[in-house]
């Protein structure tokens, strides 16, 4: 089944690729919907959007509905506010630490559309004038976005048009590797929302026999915790969480595996379909493994603490450094878009 789906998972890359370059802060997604429901209807597909404008597309098959469930937002930051200096004081969206955007370049986006470029920087960053650079503590109060702009004051830089409530997205910074592997912010989740994508094409294209009805969702507030809430299809039976795989300490996963995620920080996860997922990745000569991630909680999750009847399960390729500059390799993900590809062939768990 891998080789088959070589094609796809190129496809997929690609995906990733041009979905890492569309800023999408969690409430500033409109363009990546867009652009995700545009690709879907190339494929022959009749996307819609829920209320809250997750992307839902149903693929085909019938009978106790499935959905494999990826979230299109990202990490990013708000203007809090301008301080004296004429630096940004920032608000976190998503949760990270302050170094890991300490020396980044960003993206300022105002209410009237414009954009303005930037970087994140320690208020103190001269090593030759401040000799504890290295032991200063980064919090919101120390790190500070410098704007590309010849400001000195707060005024100037209203002028600007940047107030308070405005969106800032972080640079991806995305690089292939001649060796496979693919480093950029946001893989999480836009690996595996890529990877939803080059399944619509594979089944659009290849039409596999499905053993039940599929739908993909493509939510939008995940990393904020109620991104999977709301808006799946009336009678879901099944969800699936494709996210990021963690990688670290005592767990087995790393970047060429498709991980399966048994237990997070809300529970454990359906034991029956973790199994299932399991002995599929066994027969199908997969490298995976089974995981419990601590500090971890997804769409499925969600969907659960909002009342939905489902049964709930969750995998993803393998990620480095999750919420910082992360990595994955094409290993990884083509052990998760077979494992895909092979479960929606499975009539539902008994």
């Amino acid at each position: 089944m891998k080789q088959e789906l070589t094609p796809y998972l190129d496809y997929g890359i690609e995906r990733i690729v041009e979905l890492c370059g569309i800023p999408s802060p969690t409430g500033y997604t409109r363009k990546v919907e867009e652009r995700v429901s545009a690709i879907l209807t190339g494929l022959g597909f009749a996307p819609e959007y829920s209320v809250k404008r997750s992307v839902r597309c149903r693929l085909g098959g019938s009978g106790s509905p499935l959905v494999l469930a990826a979230h299109l937002d990202t990490l990013g930051a708000m203007v809090r506010a301008i301080k004296p200096n004429a630096r940004l004081r920032i608000a976190k969206i998503g949760g990270y630490p302050e170094n890991y955007i300490e020396n980044e370049n960003c993206v300022v986006h105002t209410r009237s559309g414009r954009e303005f470029t930037g970087r994140f920087l320690l208020d103190k960053p001269a090593v030759h004038v401040n000799k504890d650079v290295g032991s200063a503590k980064r919090d919101d109060s120390t790190i500070e976005l410098v704007l590309d702009e010849k400001v000195h004051k707060v005024d100037e830089v209203k002028a600007l048009g940047i107030s308070p409530g405005d969106y800032v997205s972080f640079d991806p910074r995305t690089i292939v590797t001649p060796t496979g592997y693919i480093k950029s912010r946001h893989l999480d989740d836009k690996a595996s929302s890529g990877l939803l994508l080059a399944l619509a094409k594979y089944v659009r294209e290849k039409e596999p026999a499905l053993g039940r009805e599929i739908w993909l969702l493509f939510t939008n507030y995940e990393e904020v915790g109620h991104g999977g809430a709301a808006g799946l299809p009336e009678h879901t039976a099944e969800m699936l969480a494709v996210d990021m795989g963690a990688i670290g300490d005592d767990l087995g996963t790393d970047e060429h595996c498709v991980s399966i995620c048994a237990k997070d920080s809300k529970g454990p996860y359906d034991h029956r379909i973790t199994g299932r997922l399991a002995d599929l990745a066994e027969s199908l000569k997969l490298r995976y493994a089974v995981d419990i991630y601590p500090f971890y909680s997804s769409d499925t999750g969600a969907a659960l603490s909002a009342g939905w009847d489902i049964r709930h399960s969750l995998l993803g390729p393998g990620i480095q450094a999750s919420h910082g500059y992360e990595r994955a390799h094409r290993d990884g993900l083509a052990n998760t878009l077979a494992l895909l590809a092979g479960y929606m062939e499975l009539g539902p768990e008994g």
